[in-house]
């Protein structure tokens, strides 16, 4: 038995059964990592010691009878290298934090830490989450487990692959505007996005503060819903946080009926662009879902064409902002002087603080951050994006009076190959035309597999995916929609 290409549900009945140990399970997906991520390079840090040191714990707790009712415990991971972890490394895929070391654990991990979690290190991410293709991060670019010459996608990328590649069991990420959707669609994974202030943010390293959603990815759909349910809930350290009903997702999932769900169809969703392998997969999709009783219904979202520049609008703004703390430029030149370092410019100064640690895309975001927020550009970029924001929220609002769930697409592309989009950023930024209007209304959204299809310039077979949104704090919904489906197919 391969024993890291489990599901976690069948790890934790395998566990409770004495089929096999904590340590099992935890030595299989190490090997599985040293077998595999000198080509892969999922993770940043492999944190092997303390992984096999929790397994023993987990190891002993079962061999006690104690928390049966814990189907994480004993369960390998990884974390995404933006969330923090007390006493290990977390650099946000950056080299400005190549060594930092945060002092405590995000809320995430403090609730993972009490159910068991064995975390077996932290994987890759564009840098400080900035990227659709994991390109973006300042050590190493990371590759699709399927077909290794193509992107994981991002920013998640080390999650997706880690998860695709059987190096773990699942992974937490984070889903800002898409990246955890997106990987997950291209490498074949679950990728579940929970409404905004459903788990805890506190302990994430912030990229854009008003849509950043600690996320979920996994082999399969029950498994998200598993780990949902212990990670949501209110936090008195992050104001954002919800005190909403957490509903038992899990086992909710065992309820199959779906008679009088209402599924809507957002025309402008399957547009020319969109490959026609892929719209083909999905609509397929849809009417599976019809076939077993569900209504479908064509809808309009119709500010969805502003999503995309909306996004690019209030994310590089709060990027600026979020990233002051880290550059040390405001107090840069008294650093240099009390050095008695020789500066010849402004330049000079930037390229002897700490700024010049930022990769090109966090410049790129910085700088049109703060140009949109400057005094004269404030209202003609800020306040648009804003407002477009509203509206774009508003037709969610809308059509959720009609319908139950929405489908569309994840992503208009199968995963392309390394180096694609290096010419032309807006390409790479366009990869969120699917993902990015569900963050700025801040609604649950998850991506299933439903098909392969071939890229334009590559013979192997690509994965599909399929996203379903739902209303706030709805994702019990979205979730059964998701398990019926995938309990449905080939």
């Amino acid at each position: 038995m391969n024993l890291n290409k489990l599901t976690i549900s069948q790890a934790s009945d395998g566990l409770q059964n004495k089929d096999f140990s904590s340590v099992e399970l935890t030595k299989a997906c190490l090997d599985r990592i040293k077998e595999t991520d000198d080509k892969i390079k999922s993770f940043i840090t492999v944190t092997e010691n303390y992984a096999l040191l929790e397994a023993k714990k987990a190891d002993q707790k079962i061999k006690a009878g104690d928390k049966k009712d814990d189907l994480l415990l004993g369960v390998p991971c990884s974390i995404k290298d933006i969330i923090l972890t007390k006493d290990i490394l977390t650099t946000a895929a950056s080299n400005i934090l190549k060594d930092y070391i945060p002092p405590y654990d995000a809320t995430l991990i403090s609730k993972l830490k009490k159910r068991g979690m064995v975390m077996l290190g932290k994987v890759n991410c564009d840098a400080f989450a900035h990227g659709a293709s994991t390109e973006n991060s300042d050590f190493f670019t990371t590759h699709n487990p399927l077909d290794l010459e193509r992107v994981p996608g991002g920013s998640s990328g080390g999650s997706a692959s880690s998860v695709a590649s059987d190096q773990c069991f699942y992974s937490i990420g984070t889903d800002t505007g898409g990246s955890i959707r997106q990987p997950a669609a291209f490498c074949g994974v679950v990728g579940l996005k929970p409404t905004y202030g459903r788990i805890s943010r506190y302990g994430l390293i912030s990229m854009t503060s008003s849509t950043d959603c600690p996320s979920i990815m996994t082999k399969n759909v029950s498994d998200a819903a598993l780990i949902l349910k212990e990670l949501a809930g209110k936090d008195k350290l992050d104001a954002t946080s919800s005190d909403q009903k957490i509903d038992d997702y899990f086992e909710l999932l065992k309820d199959e009926n779906i008679k009088n769900l209402k599924i809507g169809v957002p025309k402008e969703y399957f547009i020319d662009e969109l490959n026609s392998e892929i719209k083909n997969a999905v609509q397929n999709a849809i009417k599976k879902l019809e076939k077993l009783g569900a209504e479908i219904v064509e809808i309009s979202l119709p500010h969805t064409k502003y999503a995309v520049p909306t996004y690019y609008i209030i994310t590089p703004s709060e990027i600026s902002s979020n990233l002051a703390r880290f550059d040390g430029i405001k107090y840069g030149y008294s650093e240099i002087k009390s050095q008695k370092l020789k500066v010849k410019s402004l330049a000079d100064v930037y390229l002897k603080s700490r700024a010049s640690g930022f990769g090109s895309e966090a410049k790129r975001r910085i700088i049109l951050g703060t140009y949109a927020l400057s005094s004269g550009y404030y209202d003609a970029y800020y306040l648009q994006a804003q407002k477009a924001r509203a509206l774009i929220k508003k037709d969610f609002d809308d059509a959720f009076k009609k319908v139950d769930v929405i489908i569309t697409p994840t992503s208009p592309n199968v995963a392309f190959k390394i180096g694609e989009h290096n010419d032309n950023p807006l390409e790479l930024y366009m990869e969120d035309i699917f993902l990015s209007a569900a963050s700025l209304a801040g609604v649950p959204a998850i991506s299933i597999p439903c098909g392969f299809a071939k890229p334009k310039n590559g013979k192997i077979e690509m994965p599909i995916g399929m996203q379903i949104i739902g209303k706030h704090f709805d994702e019990k919904t979205i979730l059964k929609t998701a398990g019926i489906y995938e309990k449905s197919r080939d």
